[in-house]
């Protein structure tokens, strides 16, 4: 399929915003998205509304103690991991960075949890920066599906999608795939009699059924 049909179709049907988490800072940004690594939007902003009432800055973070940060992240899985995230990459930002996110892909892949996809969410989101594709299950499956790449591991289904991808529309990609993910091309029991791209995807179910 080509990219051009499949941007202009998503974006008839949605208007996603920036980020699916909640938040009004970098900082929040930058947690809430390390937070959300295998675990559902919907659940981490449950758990920032007592998180981020808690603390606003980095070294609220650092001041919190463990078991205190451990506690409210749990609903949000492998909390004992996220723990030393938070707090190894507030600890980062407040020594060598002003207390600031830093607004390159490189510095933000220094943080503790921080890779490629979650440093492409921030700097898109908080900085309005375009320097890669964020790829997460939705993007992988669809990019799959679409035939927009052959390759099934994020860091090179990025690579084919920015080759694609006309870059203005970097950021937007990734929500808008989200959201066709999330209500019609799900992982399981997938709704290809209600997609748009039924007559074109080559891995319609729709086909397969002639």
């Amino acid at each position: 399929m080509k990219i051009e049909s499949v941007i202009k179709e998503l974006d008839k049907l949605y208007d996603p915003p920036k980020s699916f988490l909640n938040w009004k800072t970098p900082l929040d940004l930058t947690v809430a998205t390390v937070l959300s690594a295998q675990c559902t939007d919907e659940r981490v902003n449950m758990v920032t509304k007592e998180l981020f009432k808690k603390c606003r800055k980095a070294q609220d973070y650092i001041d919190l103690p463990q078991k205190e940060l451990e506690r409210i992240i749990r609903p949000c899985g492998t909390f004992r991991v996220k723990t030393k995230y938070i707090k190894g990459l507030s600890k980062i930002i407040s020594e060598q960075h002003k207390a600031q996110i830093p607004k390159t892909m490189e510095e933000l892949t220094g943080l503790p949890g921080v890779g490629r996809k979650t440093a492409a969410i921030i700097l898109y989101a908080a900085f309005n920066k375009l320097e890669g594709i964020a790829v997460d299950t939705h993007v992988m499956r669809l990019s799959q599906r679409l035939g927009l790449t052959k390759n099934s591991t994020p860091e090179k289904i990025e690579k084919d999608l920015m080759k694609l991808v006309p870059k203005k529309h970097w950021g937007r990609f990734n929500t808008l795939m989200i959201s066709h993910g999330r209500e019609v091309c799900t992982a399981k029991n997938r709704k290809c009699r209600n997609c748009v791209f039924m007559s074109d995807c080559p891995s319609s179910e729709i086909k397969s059924e002639k």
